[in-house]
């Protein structure tokens, strides 16, 4: 048997017990994201909607769905492997995996993987929730797959990352609280960037959601706020630069032992 061979069937055992983890509890990690998006869909989409008319052309409900499948498959990657990760490391059977000859690459690949799964799986759940309110035409298939990938890699890495530094469970609440909210709120999701002031345009161009949500809803609608291949370019960019650096922190130890 191969060393390559090996590595697969290390890596695939990490992932098969990231997935098995968040689905024996599918009512806890499942579930809550399909009534949350509800809940907006019927609040902002039905009665602030019919207030604001259409933005971008498009109705308001058909506008603000990209961005709440985009805000739930987020979460759910970013708080996947946070959680996971650091109970392994609180559990010490990080060290054992360490320790084990099996790359740190794989271990990374593995626990974000997970992430991934949940996040598509969420993605998938609130995309079928939103059918019942919206009726929702994909214009571009490639560029919605890719961007959801991008997306939900880029907070699986940093969910690992977090729970890298984090000393306890609280840590692991703090930056989908004091973070990952406000960014995803001030991500465009339930409003069109060219409705803000220039100065405000320029600071929203800093938030890494806005390229996400733009790409994403590009690929439903048509409509963009920014340029698709620069939106594309930083989702790119975010995740080479996040896997670099949890590969540094995992491989010199940096905050793994507890």
């Amino acid at each position: 048997m191969n060393m390559r061979a090996l590595y697969f069937t290390a890596f695939k055992s990490i992932l098969t017990k990231e997935i098995n983890r968040f689905t024996r509890i599918w009512i806890q990690t499942l579930v809550p994201p399909a009534i949350s998006m509800t809940l907006y869909f019927l609040i902002f989409g039905n009665l602030v909607g019919k207030r604001i008319g259409e933005m971008g052309g498009v109705s308001y409900m058909e506008f603000i769905a990209p961005g709440l499948i985009m805000m739930a498959v987020i979460t759910s990657s970013y708080s996947n492997v946070a959680s996971s990760f650091f109970s392994a490391k609180f559990q010490r059977n990080l060290e054992e995996l360490i320790v084990a000859p099996v790359p740190h690459y794989v271990i990374i690949a593995g626990y974000v993987g997970g992430g991934v799964a949940r996040g598509l799986c969420v993605g998938t759940i609130v995309t079928l929730v939103a059918l019942c309110f919206v009726d929702i035409s994909i214009q571009h298939v490639g560029l919605v797959a890719i961007t959801v990938f991008l997306t939900a890699v880029l907070f699986a890495l940093g969910g690992l990352i977090n729970a890298v530094f984090a000393k306890s469970y609280d840590d692991i609440s703090i930056v989908p609280t004091f973070v990952l909210t406000p960014l995803t709120y001030l991500g465009g999701v339930f409003y069109s960037l060219s409705l803000l002031p220039d100065f405000w345009q320029g600071v929203s161009a800093l938030n890494p959601v806005v390229y996400m949500i733009n790409v994403f809803r590009f690929g439903f609608l048509g409509y963009a706020d920014m340029s698709v291949p620069l939106s594309v370019a930083v989702m790119v960019g975010f995740c080479v630069g996040l896997w670099s650096l949890a590969y540094y922190l995992i491989s010199r130890g940096i905050g793994l032992r507890t």
